[in-house]
């Protein structure tokens, strides 16, 4: 400790060509280190001190925090829904989903989070910031895990599987709101009407309904919207984009619902001319 000598070297990262300057952490893939390379920055987005480098561990408490990475091992689970982490610190931020605690609020709506990376998610609903992007499309996103769950569309990943008819699913979340289909069960309740939902997405656009809010706002004419979808297709208008093609004549729309109004003209010809 006091010498400052290394002697913990994790293997796996002497062979991966793209090395993290700050923990050592290294993969194949450049944008996997990159990835990686965000947990390194703190909560106001400077880069954390560190003793790190290369792979050179200080001690062997921080060989077995780096091995966990490659490992995938997580052995800090939580006691009240068994969720595992391979981190303390993100069990920590885990457990105040359990209990209910807020701390952090949304300066522009009000919205309250149990932990600050989801605030600063949150945020950038409002500012419109889309730091997390595609390398294969391209796509942007607000939230990292966000962009984790798109990569899949790509790799046509689909590790979640249902057991009760066998349908496959990228992300857990999706699985279990799936599963509820079978059970029937709705545990997200209105508290101003009553009304169940199946998933929390579908209570959070309800909610809006009482409350008004419209947080999805355009950039070009500063029109709001209470759903980004409605956002999306509002800014077509700008933008003249009319992704939607009849597959019979060609013709183009900006949205769905002009474009299966036009192919009924297709299906419903008269029968005399």
């Amino acid at each position: 400790m006091h010498t400052g000598e290394k002697p913990f070297v994790y293997e796996t990262c002497v062979k991966e060509p793209f090395v993290c300057e700050t923990c050592g952490y290294a993969h194949s893939a450049k944008r996997n280190l990159k990835r990686h390379e965000r947990m390194h920055i703190d909560e106001k987005n400077t880069p954390l001190s560190s003793t790190y480098k290369y792979g050179d561990l200080a001690d062997v408490a921080g060989l077995l925090d780096i091995s966990r990475i490659h490992s995938g091992e997580k052995p800090f689970v939580c006691e009240t829904c068994g969720k595992a982490f391979s981190d303390k610190g993100y069990l920590r931020r885990h457990t105040k989903m359990h209990t209910g605690v807020k701390p952090y609020v949304c300066e522009t709506c009000g919205k309250a989070f149990s932990a600050k990376c989801h605030l600063q998610g949150h945020e950038r609903v409002h500012t419109g910031e889309k730091p997390f992007v595609c390398e294969t499309c391209g796509k942007a996103f607000s939230v990292k895990g966000n962009l984790q769950i798109h990569e899949r569309v790509h790799t046509g990943e689909k590790p979640f599987v249902c057991e009760t008819c066998g349908k496959a699913f990228p992300v857990k979340g999706s699985l279990h709101v799936h599963e509820r289909v079978h059970t029937g069960e709705k545990p997200f309740v209105c508290e101003i009407c009553g009304k169940a939902f199946s998933n929390r997405n579908e209570l959070t656009r309800h909610e809006r309904m009482h409350t008004g809010e419209k947080p999805f706002i355009c950039e070009t004419c500063g029109k709001a919207f209470s759903f980004s979808c409605s956002l999306s297709r509002h800014e077509r208008i700008h933008t003249n984009e009319k992704p939607f093609v009849c597959e019979t004549c060609g013709k183009a729309f900006s949205n769905t619902g002009s474009r299966n109004r036009h192919v009924k003209m297709h299906i419903c010809k008269p029968l005399f001319v």
